[in-house]
Formats: C-alpha cells, sequence, structure tokens
C-alpha cells in the first residue's frame, strides 16, 4: 500500500465506504476540502491503484482539523488507518498549526492518544424532527456584510478564525442570526442539520433554535452535534423533542486551546471539518 493524494475522481469510492459504515458525509464537504487544504487529504491505494482508505484535514486559521479517516473492512489491522491519520497530521503541523482537533470514536481514541492527543469534550448528536408546516426553502439569504458578527462568535467558542468554513456551510442553506448568535439550517441527505450554532447566551440559543425548528417541515429529520459541557443546550433540545444518539470524544493536541463550549450549540459538519 502507498499513501497517495486523494483525487476528485476517489470522491465516489469514499461516500461507498463511508455509506458502508453509516456516516453522514455528502460530496460537498469532500469537495470543499480538496479545494481548500488538498495537502492534507490522502488516500491509501494497492498495486493495483485500487483505493483502501481515506483521511482528510482541513487548517483553519491557527488550529486543523483532521476528520474522514476510514479504511475498507477487508484491510483493516494492516496499520493503514495510522498510516493516513500521520500523514494528515504532518501536512497540518507544516503549516504551522497549533491546535489540532478531531471527534474519535471508541475504538479510534486509543490511537488518538498515542499520538498525544487528549479528550477535551464529548459530542453527541442529537436528532429530532422539524416543527414547520411548508417545506423549506434554502439558498443564500444571508448577506455576505453579515456574516463578520457570526464568524465573531463562532471564533469565540472555538478560539480560532473560522470564516472560509462558516460561509461554505451557511452559503449552503439559511442562516438565522441576531447580536447575540446565529444558527444555520443546511440540507444533511434526505435530513436537515442545524449548525453552525453558536450563541452567547442561552436565551437567545433557544430563541434561535426553536426558529430554526419551525422553519424545517414536521416530516423532516433534524441532525446536530453538540458539545455534552454545553448544558444549557441539552436542555434547549430535549424541551424541544429532541432526542440524544451516539456520542464521539472531542479531541485535540498542541497548544490547549482557548474553547468555550458555553457558546457552543451545534457544529458545522457531521465530523469532517469541525
Amino acid at each position: 500500500m502507498t499513501i497517495a493524494p486523494f483525487l476528485h475522481e476517489d470522491i465516489s469510492t469514499f461516500l461507498a465506504l463511508a455509506a458502508a459504515e453509516n456516516w453522514i458525509s455528502e460530496r460537498w464537504e469532500l469537495e470543499f476540502l480538496l479545494s481548500r487544504f488538498p495537502q492534507g487529504c490522502f488516500a491509501a491505494r494497492d498495486e493495483h491503484g485500487k483505493t483502501a482508505g481515506f483521511a482528510t484535514s482541513l487548517k483553519h486559521g491557527r488550529s486543523g482539523w483532521i476528520g474522514n479517516l476510514i479504511v475498507a473492512g477487508e484491510c483493516r489491522g494492516q496499520g493503514l488507518g495510522e498510516l493516513l491519520f500521520v500523514q494528515t497530521l504532518q501536512a497540518l503541523r507544516s503549516e504551522k498549526v497549533e491546535t489540532v482537533w478531531l471527534t474519535a470514536s471508541d475504538m479510534g481514541k486509543s490511537l488518538y492518544e498515542k499520538h498525544g492527543f487528549r479528550s477535551i469534550d464529548t459530542i453527541t448528536r442529537w436528532v429530532g424532527t422539524g416543527l414547520g408546516s411548508a417545506p423549506f426553502h434554502g439558498g443564500g439569504i444571508w448577506d455576505g456584510s453579515d456574516l463578520a458578527p457570526a464568524i465573531d462568535i463562532d471564533s469565540q467558542a472555538w478560539g480560532d478564525q473560522r470564516g472560509q468554513l462558516l460561509a461554505t456551510t451557511l452559503e449552503r442553506g439559511r442562516m438565522l442570526s441576531s447580536a447575540a448568535g446565529f444558527a444555520g439550517i443546511q440540507p444533511c441527505g434526505d435530513a436537515m442539520q442545524i449548525g453552525p450554532f453558536s450563541s452567547l447566551d442561552g436565551g437567545t440559543a433557544g430563541e434561535l433554535f426553536e426558529a430554526a425548528l419551525r422553519m424545517i417541515p414536521g416530516d423532516t429529520k433534524v441532525f446536530m452535534d453538540s458539545p455534552d459541557s454545553n448544558r444549557a443546550a441539552g436542555s434547549i433540545f430535549s424541551r424541544n423533542g429532541m432526542r440524544g444518539g451516539g456520542s464521539n470524544q472531542l479531541m485535540c493536541a498542541g497548544e490547549v486551546p482557548d474553547y468555550r463550549p458555553e457558546l457552543l450549540y451545534g457544529l458545522a459538519t457531521m465530523g469532517s471539518c469541525g
């Protein structure tokens, strides 16, 4: 096996592997990653050119995110996952990234700990349905000049500027915002995702979340990933009919980030970018 660049023509193969693992992953995410940080996205190929695994990474400002580490079932147990992971980590460190983030399953946690990662939070996937009566109409209702407050609040939550990720995810759907918070609503396969979603206070977060649910039809499934350390978030979601599902560890390596989970209500993506 050799580790090679992740190419655009590999996206369909990746999506097939992801679907086999019941991942929520879409083509736009891979296209975004390959356009923003291609030097940090890798594939494992055998001597015949068959692809057996993938890993991606994304550089923000001072931080980076590793995601989409996957190896075909018949090729596991050969160390391919670690080889792919190390390549992404080296790519980020070569860009002088100070902090590297990822989410880890219980199965993968020990691999990341081996390379200096530590758990900083737990990310729970919340599942529910919309509360609206009309079809969802997405697509760029935000004005680019109005994105600065959202970027500022998001940077307070993560300790870094992630403007390009926010612009890309918010442009896919709709953004609800106020002076103290914002919530994106974007397509997620046949469902909808609420996120990115950050707020300076729980009252604003509750208003934004309830407004977002009313914009999503009642027969449409809603997903979101949120940190357990934000206790207000769990309370808001529960009283609006959401239920907690599976969870992963939020891990980081490098400099201790200025992470403020009390401001973070929903990740921007389902694990691939943060």
